[in-house]
């Protein structure tokens, strides 16, 4: 039996963009996609902390060292520039493997989004 389980999350990090215009996705700074075990094209979930939305997209790089968290797309509208949301992607694991299995859990500077 497999069961999915929280993989990867990046905890409190600041929306430094909202862009309306464009297809869709999350952009994250590539240093923290890195820290966090996270990949181009990946589905993620976002919940905001000021707001209480929660939304899932798929995840494109941003620049390296920018701290960019940047909402693409429709999910702009579900949040502010200045925002605190946790990004977590999950996986499907074998139900033995959960019960050891540890995510991968980065807290960056959340004023700046860089790692600490």
């Amino acid at each position: 039996m497999y069961i999915e389980v929280l993989k990867s999350k990046l905890h409190c990090v600041r929306v430094t963009e909202a862009n309306l215009n464009y297809m869709g996705s999350i952009t994250i700074d590539e240093d923290l996609m890195d820290a966090a075990n996270l990949i181009a094209g990946e589905k993620v979930h976002i919940v905001d902390n000021n707001n209480g939305e929660r939304f899932e997209t798929y995840i494109i790089k941003g620049e390296r060292g920018s701290g960019c968290i940047c909402l693409n797309g429709a999910a702009a509208r579900k949040v502010q520039v200045g925002d605190i949301v946790i990004i977590m992607s999950y996986a499907m694991i074998d139900f033995e493997e959960a019960k050891t299995f540890k995510p991968t859990v980065v807290f960056p500077d959340a004023t700046t989004n860089r790692l600490v």
